[in-house]
C-alpha cells in the first residue's frame, strides 16, 4: 500500500494516476471535496496533515512507502504562521507517524526555494546550484523558502534516526491544473494577455518528470537513502517563457519590462493596500525580487541516478495547452 498526501494537488494528482497505473494500491489524504477526474481506484482519506492520529492510523497496516506531496506555496506575509504549520509542523507530524512503522520509505517533495540563494558574485553570469548548496543561516529568506527548507531538516531528523527517506527538489512545476493555484498561474498570466512582466530567468519541470523521476527514485532504486535531488529541465529569461507560453495558447506575450525600482514601487503599494483593505497583495517584495538573480538548478545527479531525461519546454507547454484553453480547477 502506498500513501499519498497532496494527492489532489497537481503534482500529487499526476502521482496517482502514475501509481495507479503500475497496478499498485493507493491511499490519499485530502481536504475538501475530492475533485472530479481524479485517479480511479484510490482510498481517499479525509483530514488534515496536522491530525497525528489520522496520520498514524493512515499507515496501518500495510503501507510500505509514503509520498509527502502535501505543502502550502505562498508568498503572502499574512501566510507567515501557516507556512510553518503545515510545510514544517505537518512534515514534522508525517515524519513521527513513519518511525513508528518499521521499514517504511518516505519521499519528501521540497523545492528549489529550500536550497537557499548563494552569495553574490561579481560574475554577471547565471550561478549554477546543486544539491550541494548551503542554506546560510545569515541571509535574509523568503518565508516559504525557510518554510521548506526546515521541512526538509525534519526528514533529515528522521534520515538520522533509521527512516529511509529521498527528497526531490523541483523548480517551478509546469502542467495542466488550478489556474489560481502556484506555478500554473505563469501560464493564466500568458492567457489573460498582460502587457509587462519582469526581468530574470525561470527553471521550469513538468509535472509528468517530477512524477516519473519521483517514482524512480522511491520505489525502484531503494538503495537511495538520505540524498535530495534537483528536478528541473532547464532556465530561460521570463520574456522568453512568455512568448512560448502565449504562442501555444494563441494569446498575445507581454512586451514591456518592468524595471527593478518600478517592481520595488509595485510591491510596496499592493502591501500598503493590503494592510488598509485587509486583502491579499497581487505582488510581495519575494514574488517581485523572484528571478531577478540569474540561477541555474543542475540536474545532473538526478539524470545520472535515475536514467531519465526532462521534458523540452515547447513540448509541456503544448500538452497543457491543450488543457488549459479553458481554466478548471483540479485541487
Amino acid at each position: 500500500m502506498i500513501f499519498v498526501t497532496g494527492g489532489t494537488g497537481l503534482i500529487g494528482s499526476f502521482l496517482l494516476r502514475a501509481l495507479r497505473a503500475r497496478g499498485l494500491a493507493v491511499r490519499a489524504l485530502h481536504r475538501g471535496a475530492v475533485p472530479a477526474g481524479a485517479a480511479p481506484g484510490v482510498e481517499w482519506l479525509p483530514g488534515d496533515l496536522l491530525d497525528t492520529d489520522l496520520l498514524r492510523a493512515a499507515l496501518f497496516p500495510d503501507v510500505t512507502h509514503v509520498f509527502h506531496c502535501a505543502g502550502l506555496v505562498s508568498y503572502a506575509p499574512q501566510d507567515v504562521d501557516l507556512l510553518q504549520q503545515i510545510n514544517v509542523g505537518g512534515t514534522a507530524a508525517l515524519v513521527d507517524a513513519c518511525l513508528e512503522r518499521p521499514g517504511i520509505r518516505l519521499a519528501h517533495v521540497s523545492s528549489v526555494a529550500a536550497l537557499g540563494i548563494p552569495t553574490a558574485t561579481p560574475d554577471p553570469g547565471p550561478q549554477v546550484i546543486t544539491e550541494a548548496a548551503i542554506w546560510d543561516l545569515g541571509a535574509a529568506h523568503p518565508a516559504y523558502a525557510t518554510s521548506k527548507y526546515l521541512g526538509e531538516l525534519e526528514v533529515w531528523r528522521g534520515a538520522a534516526e533509521g527512516l529511509s527517506t529521498v527528497i526531490v527538489n523541483p523548480s517551478v512545476v509546469l502542467g495542466p491544473g488550478d489556474w489560481h493555484r502556484s506555478s500554473t498561474r505563469l501560464l493564466r498570466y500568458a492567457h489573460e494577455q498582460h502587457r509587462f512582466y519582469t526581468r530574470g530567468l525561470v527553471n521550469f519541470v513538468d509535472v509528468r518528470d517530477v512524477v516519473a523521476q519521483l517514482m524512480a527514485l522511491a520505489l525502484d532504486l531503494p538503495a537511495v537513502h538520505s540524498q535530495r535531488f534537483i528536478l528541473s529541465a532547464g532556465a530561460l529569461p521570463l520574456a522568453d517563457f512568455f512568448r512560448h507560453a502565449a504562442t501555444a495558447l494563441g494569446r498575445r506575450p507581454p512586451t514591456v519590462a518592468v524595471p527593478g525600482w518600478a517592481a520595488e514601487a509595485i510591491w510596496r503599494f499592493e502591501h500598503a493596500r493590503a494592510l488598509l483593505t485587509g486583502g491579499r497583495p497581487l505582488i510581495t517584495r519575494d514574488t517581485a525580487r523572484a528571478g531577478r538573480r540569474p540561477l541555474v538548478y543542475d540536474h545532473a545527479r538526478v539524470r545520472q541516478t535515475t536514467g531519465l531525461s526532462f521534458r523540452l519546454l515547447e513540448d509541456t507547454i503544448s500538452w497543457a495547452a491543450t488543457t488549459l484553453a479553458q481554466p478548471a480547477a483540479t485541487d
